[in-house]
């Protein structure tokens, strides 16, 4: 079992027989107990290989504590009988939040507006002027049930919202892009909202920076691996846009130190479902797919196969 909230597995505990896997720690005794396993937990940023399922073989659940499974060998879960749920829609919301205060943060400089008074600089003057965001142009890549939250609450900020997406929507009333790079072209503010996974490796490259242009802003609350890291932190070095809001890494928890030292940068540890309800909203689900498993019922969040 990967890491996931001590809530979760304090209720696991009192369902389950529970042994917990740490990687590096406890090999040993996890391959004494690996063929009765029956179920495995998950956290969203695990990876879990077709090699590391089929050391259980008696295993017919995974469940992911996440959005998101693109660390998951899906395809070598359905060959083993393995049924993978995850927990979509209950974090919807506190993704979308985090992603618009992400975006006030950079434009409006917040972090630095507020190192500022703390250093005692207001005594010397006044902060650089910012960016307004209300009636800006805002762009989405991804326009799933996270992208179209977002772009709801754009519409609070009079934000003129359009879209990249693998396939357009043709119910929703945004302006769809079929090019990434057209899109970031047409924006002030490009927000990463789409899977993780290798079709969106280095999705963001350097060519949809430099679309996005010097008074641009990017916010990522997807996965580190949608952007081109390096040529994120150079577009922000050369100035080729004007700022981030980033809550993901490529190698988080470790940041690189080009980020960190950036005032034009607003970083959070990865924490876009981290609220206290939304955790029990996501623990919730994980328990009632397990008792659905084991009670031989219908899941309740079962992951499409692809």
């Amino acid at each position: 079992m990967a890491a996931v909230p001590h809530m979760l597995i304090e209720r696991l505990e009192k369902s389950y027989q529970l042994h917990r896997f740490i990687p590096g720690q406890n090999q040993e005794a996890l391959a004494f107990v690996a063929p009765d396993i029956q179920a495995i937990v998950a956290n969203g940023e695990s990876r879990v290989t077709a090699d590391f399922l089929a050391r259980f073989p008696a295993v017919r659940i995974l469940a992911v504590f996440g959005v998101g499974y693109d660390g998951v060998d899906v395809g070598a879960a359905r060959a083993q009988g393995i049924s993978v749920t995850h927990t979509p829609d209950v974090l919807t919301d506190d993704v979308a939040d985090l992603a618009i205060a992400l975006m006030l943060s950079a434009a409006r400089a917040v972090p630095a507006a507020d190192r500022f008074v703390r250093a005692g600089k207001w005594l010397e003057g006044g902060f650089p002027l910012s960016r307004k965001v209300s009636g800006s142009r805002l762009g989405i890549v991804g326009l799933g049930r996270i992208g179209l939250a977002i772009a709801q609450r754009a519409a609070g900020f009079q934000m003129e919202t359009s879209y990249w997406a693998r396939q357009p929507k043709p119910l929703v009333p945004y302006a769809y892009y079929p090019s990434l790079q057209a899109l970031a072209s047409s924006v002030d503010i490009l927000i990463v909202s789409t899977v993780g996974g290798q079709p969106t490796r280095g999705l963001v490259n350097a060519e949809v920076l430099d679309a996005l242009g010097p008074h641009g802003i990017l916010v990522n609350v997807a996965r580190g691996s949608v952007v081109d890291e390096k040529a994120l932190v150079r577009a922000l070095m050369n100035k080729n846009i004007a700022g981030a809001g980033l809550d993901v890494f490529t190698d988080e928890p470790r940041v690189s130190e080009d980020l960190l030292g950036m005032d034009n940068v607003v970083l959070t540890p990865h924490i876009a479902s981290a609220t206290l309800e939304t955790r029990i909203a996501m623990s919730d689900m994980v328990m009632q797919n397990l008792a659905a498993h084991f009670e031989g019922k219908p899941l309740i969040s079962q992951v499409p196969y692809e």
